[in-house]
């Protein structure tokens, strides 16, 4: 399975696995795959060094990729503190009377709620950077489109390439004419943030809109004949993300979440902005529910929403409040329905990838 992409990274074969777990990435990428470690749960520098020394250790020389969220446009100046202070009391209440209604206890003593802000800030941003470029890191992704130009002008100074994700073939045209390398088409059905279009519509026309730019194909890929449909549709490899959330060396902290994403269906995710403030596809729960159109106060934009909920989602979490417990997850999750090693779900996706090829060889070979 392997691209002109993905043979340019040294990697086996053309899988190109985002996840928040280290250990996951470092599996993919012994698997002959491409892990990319996601940035954003780190709020200090020195858990990311601590995680990426860990990663230098286990990779045994494969390569290996990081994924950052920061805009293209610098935001300075601007502390945690001052964007706190911009949540409305009535949100607040509304979150208190939520978690209240669920029984949701308080965090133990001491213990402060998950991560605070994401990397839209600059001071959380670049000091992931600071430490991401003392690694041999092959490539540098942001998830929020095209980071500033400065940041990539340092990459190709170190010989990284830099990858950004688009829902439409006009954002994937702006990475290009900005100085991305590699383009992640990702379409509506992807876990987390993205877009309306679909990725079976979507993946051919980023194709031809960032032409010669390799693009990756994200969203509703879980089996090697998936694999296969995105390369005919012209990517040059695919970018997973949910499908690793059900391996065995995933690290949701919660064997209930993992019994709901194994029990879920298509059809059990939403993209709703409760999480961040932007859509965000992920499981549907009666957290989501409570953000809806016409639900009390409405989400906050981002990041303001994800600093309101930052610590009921810790609690819910914490102490497993089912009917509230959800994570970022895609449609795919209809088919992870066991748990498996990341080396397992690998071989299944060669295996599928074989198959598929073999199909359509026998159908070529009719005509």
């Amino acid at each position: 399975m392997q691209t002109e992409l993905s043979r340019q990274l040294g990697a086996e074969h053309a899988l190109f696995g985002f996840t928040p777990f280290p250990a996951v990435a470092a599996a993919l990428s012994r698997a002959g795959g491409f892990g990319v470690l996601g940035a954003v749960r780190y709020g200090r520098a020195d858990e990311l060094r601590r995680d990426l020394d860990w990663m230098e250790a286990h990779t045994e020389g494969r390569p290996y990729g990081l994924d950052v969220v920061m805009p293209a446009k610098k935001v300075e100046g601007v502390t945690e503190e001052d964007v706190e202070a911009m949540i409305p009391e009535g949100h607040r209440q509304y979150v208190s009377e939520l978690l209240a209604a669920y029984d949701v206890p308080e965090l133990p003593e001491g213990e402060r709620g998950g991560w605070r802000i994401t990397g839209w800030m600059e001071s959380v941003a670049r000091g992931q950077l600071d430490v991401a470029f003392d690694y041999p890191v092959k490539l540098l992704a942001n998830a929020l489109g095209s980071p500033p130009a400065d940041v990539i002008e340092r990459a190709h100074r170190q010989g990284i390439p830099v990858a950004a994700l688009a829902g439409s073939p006009r954002h994937a045209q702006r990475h290009k004419e900005a100085g991305i390398d590699i383009v992640v088409a990702q379409g509506y059905e992807a876990g987390g943030h993205t877009g309306e279009i679909a990725t079976m519509v979507l993946t051919p026309e980023v194709v031809r809109a960032v032409d010669p730019l390799p693009v990756l194909a994200a969203g509703g890929i879980g089996s090697g004949e998936q694999l296969a449909a995105a390369l005919a549709l012209g990517a040059q490899g695919a970018w997973l993300g949910s499908v690793w959330l059900t391996t065995t060396e995933a690290d949701l902290g919660s064997r209930a979440l993992t019994r709901k994403l194994l029990a879920a269906g298509a059809g059990d995710t939403v993209r709703s902005r409760a999480l961040t403030g932007k859509p965000a596809r992920q499981l549907r729960t009666a957290w989501t529910d409570a953000w809806e159109p016409g639900e009390g106060p409405g989400p906050l934009p981002m990041p303001l929403q994800g600093l309101l909920v930052a610590e009921a989602n810790s609690r819910i979490q914490r102490h497993e409040v089912e009917p509230l417990l959800g994570t970022p997850v895609g449609q795919i999750v209809g088919s992870m329905n066991s748990e498996r090693s990341v080396q397992a779900v690998v071989d299944d996706l060669t295996r599928g990838f074989d198959r598929a090829l073999s199909r359509l060889n026998r159908i070529a070979g009719t005509g």
